[in-house]
């Protein structure tokens, strides 16, 4: 089951008390105080985990508490820390305030940890309020309070590229074809339910990962279709590939458009991300279909990079492309690879230069 949104509230460990003791020992007439501390709360803890791939783990949960701190004892004994609750989560977690909206933590990598409430503190014991005046007290501190907080666990996968496009474009096709992922294909419109993610291999020592979500269609920023609602996994991106199927009743260029209307209604920042363009199933069509959409989009056709297919025409320059395909007949299918691979390459660069200045 996949499952990428989770609201539930979370309590860390409450303090041990602190003990009230005195010595009692042989040829001791009067022991003075000896009572211990009480032990920590344990924590909440948010740790990364890669192996972890939805939140569907938490399905169902109301309220995970840590364990309380145990209570200090005489002979200025320490009480027992209370064990930590860990919650693994996928990588492109955000842990949100469920009240105020505000983002608390933002997991991206393996084996991250961060501490998302802290345990109460242990309570002191009599021991530590002897003195002159007071030299038998029989007082000792109550442990502190565990904090308690209502979360929303909301996953955003971490991909290069993702990939947009109505229904039945040849997504799925496509990833199945360049990765690892092996989505449900069928000549039928949503048969991609829930994200997929697959690692696209350019060499033995170079590679990307693409994201594949639900079609979009219009109106899907009102809530029509199911893309809309998986949009989130895409946010992370430094690439959009638009799928536009040229052999749909749908014009190729009003799909383009549409696409790019719903994207800029659901984010500004999304719609504002580079992007290229994937002309679909272009072995079912004739030639001439791929030269008007270039004609209606004012496109002026390049020459072929990547050992792009001379036969069609296509687009490339230093920050997009247009690259007809067709992942059933293998056309296009390397040349469209590399042209990602470098796009992908351009994008890590300018963020890197970005985070320097």
């Amino acid at each position: 089951m996949f499952v990428d949104n989770i609201k539930l509230k979370v309590k860390s460990g409450k303090g041990g008390q602190g003990c009230v003791s005195f010595r009692r020992e042989k040829f001791v007439v009067k022991g003075g105080p000896d009572g211990g501390d009480g032990g920590k709360g344990g924590d909440v803890i948010i740790e990364c985990d890669k192996n972890t791939h939805t939140l569907s783990h938490f399905k169902g949960r109301r309220l995970l508490k840590a364990k309380n701190g145990r209570p200090g004892e005489g002979r200025k004994k320490h009480g027992a820390n209370g064990e930590d609750l860990i919650l693994k989560v996928p990588p492109g977690t955000v842990i949100k305030d469920a009240e105020t909206g505000e983002v608390l933590l933002d997991m991206k990598e393996d084996g991250e940890r961060k501490v998302l409430l802290e345990g109460g503190r242990g309570g002191l014991g009599n021991w530590h309020f002897r003195g002159p005046r007071n030299q038998t007290p029989r007082y000792a501190q109550p442990g502190e309070e565990g904090k308690e907080l209502e979360i929303i666990m909301e996953l955003k996968l971490i991909a290069d590229v993702g990939l947009v496009g109505f229904p039945n474009a040849g997504k799925s096709t496509l990833i199945s074809t360049l990765s690892n992922a092996k989505p449900e294909i069928a000549n039928y419109e949503f048969t991609t339910l829930t994200p997929k993610l697959g690692v696209v291999r350019v060499d033995e020592y170079r590679s990307f990962v693409m994201a594949d979500i639900p079609g979009i269609i219009e109106g899907a920023h009102e809530g029509k279709g199911l893309g809309i609602e998986f949009l989130k996994h895409i946010e992370r991106t430094s690439t959009i590939l638009y799928m536009i199927d040229l052999s749909s009743y749908r014009d190729p260029v009003y799909q383009f458009k549409t696409l790019q209307k719903e994207l800029k209604e659901y984010s500004e920042k999304l719609a504002g991300r580079d992007y290229a363009i994937a002309l679909t199933k272009c072995d079912s069509v004739e030639i001439e279909k791929i030269e008007e959409f270039f004609k209606k989009m004012g496109i002026e056709k390049t020459e072929p990079k990547f050992k792009a297919n001379p036969e069609y025409p296509c687009y490339f320059d230093d920050n997009t492309f247009v690259l007809p395909i067709s992942s059933v007949a293998n056309i296009n299918i390397e040349a469209l690879k590399f042209a990602l691979f470098d796009l992908v390459e351009k994008n890590k660069s300018k963020e890197n230069e970005e985070n320097s200045i």
